[in-house]
């Protein structure tokens, strides 16, 4: 079963971010032989001095199939949360079979990046569903950006990517139809969204950030100048950043 695992709100200033405990918890779950990941998203929320975040108010989620019970994977996953998120945490999580993930849901995840949203709002999206969100450690509202991490991953048009499959690991240049199966992603596209050339060579640079476009795992790519070795280059950390914040 294909299912979304949200988090938010597992770090203070001091301690790794959400990002990396959204990694960690994937790694976790497919160690213990619950989950198979696919990837991990990022989502930017609503930045506004009347919400309490951290530093960004940026939330997580992971996207991949359920290997073993639900209520297991549950279980894992609210342990690994209350063992590694920082003592002063707010910490959420919110775990949603990806097929009862209702448009209600995706314009909740919306609204998030526009709108102060409560505890109440997010508890009351989910009443009579099979979405699991329970809250951690002091005030739990990490509630809410748990929800709205599933929310928008499962809309397919929000959030880059801070894992897949040999991503952080792959540098170098590569035509794109090797790339493909190299690298966990769907296809690549130009700025203007047009298809690359799958038999052009484009060079991975250390912070490649793909994001989602149409529900796929898009890698962006640049053109490059004529007398370059390489036809396109991963599109820049400013650029990326632009259309993911």
């Amino acid at each position: 079963m294909y299912i979304f695992i949200g988090i938010d709100d597992t770090d203070n200033l001091e301690t790794r971010g959400t990002g990396h405990h959204a990694r960690m918890l994937g790694h976790s779950l497919t160690e213990a032989g619950l989950f198979e990941m696919r990837s991990v998203t990022r989502h930017q929320l609503l930045v506004n001095p009347l919400i309490p975040y951290t530093s960004h108010n940026r939330s997580a989620c992971l996207a991949g199939v359920c290997t073993g019970r639900m209520a297991d994977l549950i279980e894992h996953a609210k342990e690994f949360l209350t063992r590694e998120s920082a003592f002063d945490s707010d910490a959420g999580l919110c775990v949603a079979p990806a097929k009862d993930v209702t448009s209600a849901v995706m314009e909740y995840g919306n609204r998030a990046k526009r709108e102060i949203l409560t505890i109440k709002d997010a508890f009351r999206m989910v009443d009579n569903t099979s979405i699991y969100l329970e809250g951690f450690l002091n005030a739990r509202i990490g509630v809410i950006g748990s929800l709205a991490a599933v929310g928008l991953r499962a809309g397919g048009n929000d959030g880059r990517l801070l894992w897949s499959r040999n991503l952080r690991e792959t540098t170098g240049d590569f035509q794109i139809v090797d790339l493909l199966g190299i690298v966990d992603i769907d296809r690549v596209l130009e700025k203007d969204h047009r298809s690359a050339d799958p038999s052009a060579v484009i060079r991975i640079t250390e912070w490649c950030r793909p994001v989602m476009i149409g529900g796929k795992i898009t890698l962006i790519a640049e053109k490059t100048e004529n007398n370059q070795p390489y036809a396109y280059k991963s599109a820049s950390k400013e650029y990326i950043k632009s259309i993911s914040e």
